[in-house]
């Protein structure tokens, strides 16, 4: 099993990608650095109204989602057969770290900048930890563990098998755990602002020294 792999990783990097959500809703204009159907529903709006100034603050997370999804998934293809102590998951925690702990100095009016850096973070993360104990799941969002979750109670419902029960066990702490990331994200923001986003960094760099111990 990889590193990225372990429960501990898993929830420290769920709990920051719950965080993120919640600071650049709370703090940055109420744009979601995570969940970019809400982002392109509210674009499509926005352009349909002529609303371009509205239209463009939710182009950027979009845009900024897409191009961390490229950029991932370029360090994978370059950096996945290096050897050494250092693997490319290593590379993107690193990366995450940096952008967000200079968003945390990027002032409310820059708004716009802030949330172009936590989305393509937020991309590098979603794209880069993909698998957890051999399970699917997604760190940043939780539509798809969400429907992972009902579809492994099902399977339990129809064929008793407690493999199911597990998995759909797993799939509710994940969520749980975003939920609880989120939360303390929201309270966090309220009281600190724009330095909330430290604490990410923070529980970023945690899952970086355990993976690189393991």
């Amino acid at each position: 099993m990889q590193a990225s792999e372990s429960i501990p990783v898993v929830i420290l990097i769920t709990l920051s990608g719950g965080l993120q959500d919640a600071y650049t809703y709370i703090v940055r204009d109420g744009v979601f650095a995570n969940a970019q159907t809400g982002n392109i529903v509210l674009l499509s709006e926005a352009l349909f109204s002529l609303n371009w100034g509205r239209a463009f603050s939710y182009f950027i997370p979009v845009a900024a989602f897409a191009l961390g999804i490229l950029s991932s998934a370029f360090l994978c293809h370059r950096f996945q057969n290096h050897e050494g102590h250092m693997h490319w998951r290593h590379l993107v925690v690193a990366m995450e770290m940096l952008m967000l702990t200079a968003v945390a100095f990027i002032p409310p009016e820059s708004s716009h900048a802030a949330n172009a850096l936590v989305s393509f973070a937020c991309a590098m993360q979603v794209e880069a930890f993909r698998k957890a104990r051999g399970y699917a799941y997604a760190s940043t969002m939780c539509i798809g563990n969400l429907r992972s979750c009902m579809e492994s109670l099902a399977d339990y419902i129809s064929g008793k098998d407690r493999r199911s029960l597990r998995k759909a066990g797993y799939y509710a702490s994940v969520i749980l755990t975003f939920a609880f990331g989120a939360g303390i994200g929201a309270l966090l923001s309220l009281r600190f602002g724009i330095h909330t986003v430290l604490i990410s960094s923070f529980l970023l760099f945690l899952s970086f020294l355990l993976m690189i111990r393991r």
